[in-house]
């Protein structure tokens, strides 16, 4: 049932909080900043504990792809808040002499974050970081599929961070609509393209501004130039991370016929030197978050075409790292995002048919190439419009502070990471600071024999 009234009285305090000006201060936004970076080395065995309980993660994928990459956020942001919040002075236009202008970054004010089940605590703490440093209050939706982390993170949040500023709603999804139709200055999701869709159009009906952070089937492009080992390597490490369930994780491969055969023993060799050959009992390997995504990654393996895997245990929530030949695009796996530890393979002959088959499918999150031939790798990235990729690797773009990661089209709008998830939550206000004298009374009317002058400015 929706606790309307106390979703209301957490919006309302947010706001008048907000309208106090106390978030603009950018020494309070160190405060929280530092006091976040506390409070998850308090807490970190616990969150590290609750993704294991979630999602079968180890400590090491738990501390590499959540908790460290959220600690790391947060120094960059402390290392460079003090540049990210100064009124910059730009350049003027003659025709605006005599006057100087800025630009002032400011808060958009309440801002609402949704973060999915995937990566819970990562995709929940990355935005909330910039909406902090760019000095908004923010209240959390996190993900009831995560729940022991979803449960974590909420006492983390609201024993140490005051409600008005920042807090955090475990609810239902009733809920979740209902804060939905309150009006927020932004809203920052990631999920699903199908619930992208119904969050824009809630919010367009206040206009809104939203970043989405989507997905897609992200393809991975191996040509025949280059180590084979080390491409198979790399792409099965970034499939299998967190068993799969990526939003960049290389959805399916297209690897040159010539090569095929040999790419494939590699995949398994590979497979099977990261996990062994007993994978269920291994505990660095991931597990399904549930039933649900458990039946339908079931659903997706044709037995006809599993080479290697294809084991699963509905009980364990496990899925075994499997890899389908011989697919087409008629195959029911390339219909939808994959989101698991399934990789289907594509042959092709020439990368002009690889290309013109993907600019058919809507742009991907994320595009892989591997190949040491540059004219190949200049070729697809020239060729093809996705959010982000790696040549020669997978994953590890979106590690890098120093470029925006999000999608494009359906994958998603909007961007962020370091300084990009502080230009997210910030507007920048332009201001005109025009002397009284001269005043040029070229722009006032009477027109009459200004044109002339307009012409030469004006060019």
């Amino acid at each position: 049932m929706v606790n309307k009234e106390y979703i209301d009285l957490i919006v309302d305090k947010q706001r008048t909080f907000f309208n106090l000006n106390s978030t603009k201060d950018v020494s309070f936004r160190v405060e929280q900043l530092n006091k976040l970076k506390d409070v998850i080395l308090e807490y970190e065995n616990m969150i590290m504990d609750s993704l294991y309980k979630d999602l079968g993660k180890s400590q090491f994928e738990s501390y590499s792809t959540e908790v460290g990459i959220v600690l790391s956020e947060i120094s960059y942001a402390l290392d460079n808040i003090g540049n990210w919040t100064k009124v910059k002075k730009v350049k003027t236009p003659i025709t605006n002499f005599k006057s100087k202008s800025y630009i002032y970054p400011e808060p958009y004010g309440n801002v609402f974050i949704i973060s999915p089940w995937n990566y819970p605590f990562q995709l929940t703490m990355a935005p909330l970081i910039g909406a902090i440093a760019a000095g908004n209050t923010v209240l959390i939706k996190p993900s009831s599929s995560s729940i022991h982390t979803s449960k974590v993170m909420e006492k983390m949040i609201n024993e140490n961070f005051p409600e008005e500023l920042i807090h955090l709603v475990n609810v239902d999804s009733n809920s979740a609509n209902y804060i939905l139709n309150k009006k927020f200055d932004y809203i920052f999701y990631t999920g699903s393209v199908s619930i992208g869709k119904l969050i824009m159009k809630k919010a367009a009906e206040h206009l809104t501004p939203v970043t989405l952070e989507l997905g897609g089937k992200s393809p991975c492009i191996v040509d025949k130039e280059g180590d084979i080992d080390i491409f198979a390597k790399r792409i099965v490490w970034g499939k299998l991370l967190n068993a799969g369930q990526t939003c960049v994780a290389p959805d399916y491969v297209y690897v040159h016929r010539d090569i095929k055969s040999e790419f494939i023993e590699k995949l398994i060799y590979h497979i099977e030197e990261f996990y062994g050959n007993d994978i269920k009992n291994n505990d660095e390997y991931a597990r399904i978050i549930n039933e649900r995504h458990f039946n339908r990654l079931s659903s997706l393996m044709d037995n006809d075409k599993v080479v290697y895997g294809g084991y699963s245990d509905i009980d364990d929530l496990y899925i075994s790292p499997t890899i389908m030949n011989n697919i087409t695009w008629d195959d029911p796996i390339m219909e939808d995002e994959i989101f698991g530890p399934i990789l289907p393979i594509l042959e092709y002959e020439s990368i002009v048919e690889v290309i013109e088959n993907i600019k058919m499918r809507p742009r991907p999150l994320a595009l892989y190439v591997f190949s040491t031939n540059s004219k190949v790798v200049d070729k697809i990235i020239n060729s093809l419009s996705f959010g982000g990729g790696c040549v020669n690797d997978t994953i590890m773009h979106l590690t890098n502070p120093h470029m925006p990661f999000g999608g494009v089209g359906n994958s998603g709008i909007g961007a962020y990471h370091g300084k990009y998830s502080f230009d997210t939550f910030t507007h920048y206000k332009s201001i005109s600071n025009k002397s009284l004298s001269p005043d040029i009374d070229t722009r006032y009317p009477p027109y009459k024999g200004k044109l002339k002058w307009v012409r030469k400015l004006l060019k």
